[in-house]
């Protein structure tokens, strides 16, 4: 991707960022392993930036590795946390590595193991990893796996806090193969970019929006109704602006284009009034949510459900 990023980049003048990477692993054969494929494939260009392998245990690395990121002034990093086990990965970790705003982080989760020992003689590891996220007495058994992530991700919210962002992507290679990857950032614009990026992958699971108004359908409960629920349960008591609508949208895990397609059904149906600041009634379908608007009109228009 870098290679590729780069050369459309020459292609079309545009202005080319200098990329670093560094791989690191404790095993010495795989980053051997990897570096040869990358000579051998010629994917990698002395003009694209630097390029470094190591072979430091995780803990190690990780010292390091927040002091650079704590430096980054006018740079950004990402942050790819691929653990043998997870019971090296905390969630203090990944709070230290985005202490500068400059940084998201992907973590690989072996949900599917994980899930499989929450209530089966669950070992000391998982209930370490859960209790850094809530008290283990407090943590629900899950009735599947999809729940077991739900709540995995929630924890990581709660223990991030209302300045980060955290969703999920799973990967399912068959019914008894669930895992997942939980990504992490402060910035709302790059994690709209990353929804964006699942609901163009995964259609289905990410979650195949098909909206059909209050029609009842096979995959109704599933594709429809939850977004049009929470925002209903969201606006029911307080009138809220296009600001704070857009980012309840995206941490519901859903996108603008989706919210919109709710909010002009219910004003064709007069069940919302929209708003301007004085109090006049704004045009049809002027929603208002966007980043571009979160950024300079957080409060251009409000939304008031009728009783």
């Amino acid at each position: 991707m870098i290679k590729d990023i780069h050369f459309i980049n020459v292609a079309k003048k545009n202005k080319i960022p200098r990329i670093d990477c560094f791989f690191n692993d404790k095993d010495s054969a795989k980053t051997t392993k990897v570096k040869a494929a990358i000579s051998n494939k010629s994917l990698h260009y002395e003009s694209f930036g630097d390029i470094h392998f190591s072979s430091r245990d995780y803990k190690d690395y990780l010292i390091g590795l927040n002091k650079k990121l704590f430096e980054l002034k006018n740079s950004k990093a990402f942050v790819f946390i691929d653990p043998y086990e997870y019971k090296h990965v905390k969630i203090s970790h990944i709070q230290e590595l985005m202490a500068n705003s400059n940084t998201e982080v992907l973590l690989w989760l072996p949900t599917q193991f994980m899930y499989r020992f929450e209530t089966n003689g669950t070992p000391t590891a998982l209930k370490d990893f859960i209790e850094e996220l809530v008290p283990y007495d407090k943590w629900d058994s899950s009735n599947s796996i999809w729940v077991f992530v739900e709540q995995l991700k929630q924890g990581f919210q709660n223990a991030m806090g209302s300045g980060f962002f955290v969703d999920h992507f799973t990967l399912q290679k068959d019914k008894n193969a669930v895992f997942c990857l939980f990504f992490f950032t402060s910035h709302i614009r790059g994690f709209e970019k990353m929804l964006e990026s699942k609901w163009k992958i995964d259609t289905e699971q990410g979650k195949g929006w098909n909206y059909n108004s209050g029609q009842q359908s096979l995959f109704s409960d599933q594709k429809t109704n939850v977004l049009e629920e929470n925002l209903i349960f969201f606006m029911d008591k307080t009138p809220r602006v296009n600001g704070e609508v857009y980012e309840f949208t995206l941490r519901q895990g859903f996108l603008p284009k989706h919210t919109n397609e709710i909010l002009y059904n219910w004003q064709q149906s007069k069940r919302i009034d929209v708003l301007l600041t004085d109090g006049t009634k704004a045009r049809n379908k002027a929603f208002y949510i966007s980043y571009s608007n979160y950024k300079k009109s957080y409060s251009k228009v409000s939304f008031k459900i009728k009783s």
